[in-house]
């Protein structure tokens, strides 16, 4: 009887270690999503701070209408009417 009830208790301990360190909700888990917590907080900055760059880009542009001029100019080739548009090509070496 004795024996028995040890080897239930060991089994009751051993099911309780896998719950503490293996299962669904365990240190290993825990620790697991908390990484993942901060690599998602880390991400989140990140956007957060290309999410401000782009707002203060939007705001120049509405405020300077010099800068859309420019913006257009460099990036997209645009000209005004009545400018001569002129590409320097560089010879192949």
């Amino acid at each position: 009887m004795k024996k028995g009830v040890m080897v239930t208790l060991g089994l009751l301990l051993l099911l309780l270690q896998y719950s503490l360190w293996g299962g669904e909700g365990s240190l290993l888990d825990v620790l697991r999503l908390s990484k993942a917590i901060v690599q998602e907080r880390e991400g989140i900055a990140k956007l957060s701070q290309r999410n401000q760059t782009l707002d203060n880009e939007v705001q120049a542009l509405k405020l300077h209408p010099e800068a859309l001029e420019e913006r257009a100019r460099s990036e997209l080739g645009m000209i005004k009417q009545g400018e001569t548009f002129f590409i320097v090509v560089e010879p192949a070496r």
